[in-house]
């Protein structure tokens, strides 16, 4: 199996989970502009030119927007949460969150934030992948990428794309994580499970 890069997956996992306040979202953000290196682009030299200018932009700057798209202010243009892309209603918690929570506990993985919180979150899911390549659980990678994530994810990411933020750190990371998750599915051979989308 095509090695997964641990690194990419918990970068761009962090970016799409950790507030722009935490230290974690401050120690991570400098390192976007190592991407370029961790993976065989289409676009190097377009992707290093965003990858810096990501890594940048003061964190202080990103709080509005991340709001926006990750707590709510009104209705949320981008939900995060894969339930609600694939549930009648639109809800959080929905039976694909019960699917996937079941398939973290059968691997091993729980994700104990603190909060409570879907696990069907787009960041949250990225760093389960980085978490699962570490200890080597191939299978279990592809059957979260294929049953899990991809086939809502596209979805999410042209929506964070098309939202109207105040910079464009969100819509470029988006650009970013969909191109890598784009590849990874032709290299992987991967057939994400055919779902009907409610967002």
């Amino acid at each position: 199996m095509h090695t997964i890069d641990t690194t990419l997956f918990r970068i761009l996992g962090a970016m799409f989970y950790y507030s722009p306040e935490t230290p974690t979202f401050q120690t991570l953000q400098p390192v976007l502009r190592e991407i370029p290196a961790l993976d065989s682009w289409d676009e190097p030299e377009q992707l290093t030119a965003i990858c810096e200018a990501l890594s940048t932009i003061p964190a202080t700057y990103l709080t509005y927007d991340f709001s926006i798209l990750f707590e709510g202010q009104g209705a949320m243009p981008a939900p995060p949460w894969g339930s609600v892309y694939l549930s009648h209603d639109n809800t959080v918690m929905g039976d694909s969150t019960r699917a996937y929570r079941q398939f973290l506990m059968v691997h091993g993985l729980v994700t104990d934030t603190g909060l409570r919180e879907p696990e069907d979150q787009f960041g949250l899911m990225l760093m389960a992948i980085s978490a699962l390549a570490e200890q080597g659980q191939d299978d279990a990678i592809v059957e979260l990428l294929e049953q899990h994530l991809l086939p809502w994810a596209g979805r999410y990411l042209t929506l964070v794309q098309q939202t109207q933020t105040e910079h464009d750190f969100y819509p470029q990371l988006a650009r970013i994580a969909e191109a890598y998750l784009t590849r990874l599915q032709i290299q992987l051979g991967l057939h994400p499970a055919a779902a009907e989308l409610f967002r």
